[in-house]
């Protein structure tokens, strides 16, 4: 069985230092373990290009701290936690750091991505250890200044003093530190020690986001560049035939149409103007295939399920000799639609091609991959290719794809000037790349009371994209298990989207658990700790979650939850599950209200080991079970001739703020490396729910959205 650790790294790969001409010390560090070791921070900060280093922390004369985070911030927290790990190594005053986003670097770094729910894990020792070593070498300043060992010094809110009471600042030493040999070893401190992580920390961002500031994709702008609508195909397998422009030329602000690929883009003085010349083209389409429909797909994921071609992904034991030794097989069939990721901020992106180089801005998951991208589309080298990263707005996958950048840059490119393209929300839901319509067949095999095989079955739209994860619970704790999948290739375009492989899959296999528990009689809780136990000491390299934190999140969301003690006319429903490095159990609360069931509150039971900033988790947590929760109930996508359905939210059902759980957060304590946090708490959510459904009305659910497939009606909004 996999430990969970984190990642190893070099020290001398990352850490850097100078002396800057106007005062202070700089101090390069990578957080992802991508900082080459050939490259020099620069040594004038007024002078700084992020094309030359990219991350680096500068301590000024006066002691304040700035700290350059080249990572994009998603909304997930790393602007600010990632920094409160280097300040706590440090030992600063957190009132004293100064958070600064960084822009691409390509040169220097190999990972600037925001995905996978891994920052923290990845960047966990890399940047505490540059914060100590940095700690370490102001500390040995002032020990050559005051002529004693660096051992007789000790620190505190960036305050170096000695066995005699005399006191330095950081900024007092500065420039001799930087002077110094990076020391070979450096002690980085016991959680008991921590005074920055573990402690609530607001967004850096905070104050800019509610007072309106400019962070955002759709905030920037540049003198004289235009605003760019693009008209795409209304179908996936569409092709442009021909357009006629003459009333969109004739709209106010409209200063050009051009035509690239099978799109066309209107280029406008503002947004407004943009939008209404794309509605005025005309355009004619065509298809040489025949478009798809959510029907077809039924059937054909349907057919995929009871066919012979699969993959298989993992294979324990004998899976058909348990099944026809049986004395009972459990089967079911579980169903999910496409989803779109609905980002609060639409789709976005600026360009600005020139004869000498591609300058991009904007919000984007992968501006490395997306750089390149552009490159390869435009046959420019890729050191012309720069990115400064905005806020994002969201993004749950769909920014990890840069398909708007790559239009932004090939109509810049074309209309030869600035332009930033701007989705609506109808192109952002019509053009996006969705969650892939999934089946789950799960099968088990029931001899003397005791499941003896497991049999997992996907067909999937695009699943040689995203497919299964077959090392999670209940690998190994089923003799004769297997998984398997099929592929249907669709030319809709699917991909990531919040908590990939999992958002779905906790949802069947959890709400399997709990059927096979009510058919074998047995306590569910008692069901999932008793398989379990078999997995415990394994050896089995392939296993990736702990069987022991799995069990204790699960004992816990009991105790917390008032498991099987809940009020009257309160139903609870229970799910546990294991992704993104992070153990999780829910209780879902689930009252009936005019014969509709109402989710009133989710206990939620995390061990993501050490929290780094307790108030940034918890949003986490809560954002993610009450996603998971919202299209559970509600999400719902089809396509009709290749078309969308719902390309606004007067049709696509989101779930509303009324609708809204509280959600009550236990972490386990832990002195554990961190794990995920971003995406975890989803996938348990709609199991939780389900399984509460069904101890409210007696349905047991097997398709999404709930609310579609029960035979009640509740209201859109």
């Amino acid at each position: 069985m996999k430990k969970s650790v984190s990642p190893s790294f070099s020290r001398r790969s990352f850490i850097k230092t100078s002396t800057l001409a106007g005062g202070g010390m700089l101090i390069g560090f990578n957080l992802f373990q991508a900082c080459k070791p050939e490259v020099a921070p620069p040594v004038d900060i007024a002078k700084l290009n992020f094309n030359d280093f990219n991350a680096f922390i500068k301590i000024a004369d006066n002691g304040m701290v700035t700290i350059f985070s080249p990572n994009p911030e998603i909304g997930q927290g790393v602007k600010t936690s990632m920094p409160m790990l280097i300040a706590e190594e440090l030992d600063v005053s957190w009132d004293k750091v100064h958070v600064v986003q960084g822009a691409l670097d390509t040169k220097n770094f190999t990972r600037q991505v925001a995905g996978g729910s891994q920052s923290i894990r990845h960047g966990w020792e890399p940047l505490r250890q540059t914060g100590a070593t940095a700690r370490q070498m102001l500390v040995n300043a002032a020990a050559a200044r005051w002529g004693i060992a660096p051992s007789e010094c000790k620190t505190e809110n960036g305050v170096i003093t000695n066995t005699n009471g005399d006191t330095l600042g950081y900024g007092d030493v500065v420039k001799e530190a930087a002077a110094l040999e990076v020391p070979e070893k450096v002690a980085l401190k016991e959680p008991k020690d921590f005074k920055i992580i573990g402690k609530d920390a607001s967004n850096v961002d905070v104050e800019k986001i509610t007072t309106g500031q400019p962070l955002y994709g759709l905030d920037y702008k540049e003198e004289g560049m235009s605003y760019a609508v693009v008209l795409r195909p209304p179908a996936f397998g569409n092709k442009l035939v021909d357009f006629d422009d003459t009333d969109a030329r004739a709209i106010n602000g409209v200063k050009d149409v051009i035509k690239f690929g099978d799109k066309v883009a209107v280029l406008a003085t503002n947004t407004w103007a943009a939008m209404k010349g794309k509605k005025a083209l005309k355009a004619n389409w065509t298809s040489d295939d025949k478009l798809e429909n959510t029907e077809d797909h039924d059937k054909i994921l349907t057919d995929l399920l009871g066919g012979s071609e699969f993959n298989t992904m993992r294979s324990d034991g004998d899976v058909k000799k348990a099944f026809a030794a049986a004395d009972q097989i459990v089967e079911r069939t579980y169903e999910s639609p496409f989803l779109p990721h609905n980002c609060m901020e639409p789709m976005n992106f600026f360009a600005d091609v020139t004869t000498d180089k591609v300058r991009l801005v904007g919000p984007i998951q992968t501006p490395a991959g997306t750089a390149r991208r552009v490159a390869e589309l435009l046959d420019r080298k890729p050191e012309e290719v720069s990115v400064d990263m905005t806020r994002m707005g969201g993004g749950f996958g769909r920014r990890l794809y840069g398909d708007f950048a790559l239009e932004a840059a090939e109509i810049s490119n074309l209309a030869k000037k600035t332009v930033k393209v701007v989705y609506s929300r109808e192109d952002d839901m019509s053009a996006g790349i969705y969650r892939p319509a999934i089946k789950y067949r799960i099968a088990a095999s029931i001899k003397d009371g005791e499941i003896t095989g497991y049999h997992l079955k996907e067909a999937s739209v695009n699943s040689n994209m995203y497919g299964l994860i077959p090392n999670f619970f209940p690998a190994g704790a089923v003799e004769n298990y297997q998984v398997d999948v099929a592929n249907y290739n669709s030319k809709i375009t699917t991909g990531a989207w919040r908590a990939p492989y999992t958002n779905f899959l906790s949802f069947a296999e959890q709400s399997f658990f709990d059927e096979v528990a009510e058919i074998l009689e047995k306590d569910r809780i008692q069901l999932r700790l008793d398989l379990l136990q078999k997995v415990k000491g394994t050896t089995d390299e392939r296993i990736q979650y702990s069987p022991e934190r799995l069990e204790k999140v699960i004992k816990v969301a009991v105790d917390k939850s008032g498991w099987g003690n809940a009020k009257e006319g309160v139903y609870q429903g229970f799910s546990a599950y294991y992704c993104h490095n992070t153990h999780v159990a829910e209780v879902a609360d689930v009252v009936l209200e005019n014969d509709i069931p109402v989710v009133k509150k989710v206990t939620c039971v995390v061990d993501c080991g050490i929290v780094v900033n307790p108030l940034g988790a918890k949003n986490q947590i809560e954002g993610g079970v009450i996603d998971g929760v919202g299209h559970a109930m509600y999400g719902d996508f089809s396509f009709k001739n290749g078309e969308p359905q719902d390309v606004n939210f007067n049709t696509y059902r989101l779930i509303r703020i009324n609708e809204t759980p509280v959600v009550e957060t236990h972490f386990i304590e832990s002195d554990i490396a961190p794990t995920g946090l971003g995406e975890p708490t989803l996938p348990p959510a709609g199991a939780a729910v389900a399984n509460a459904i069904k101890a409210a009305k007696g349905i047991r659910l097997y398709k999404q959205p709930f609310i579609k497939h029960m035979k009640t009606k509740a209201p859109l909004g």
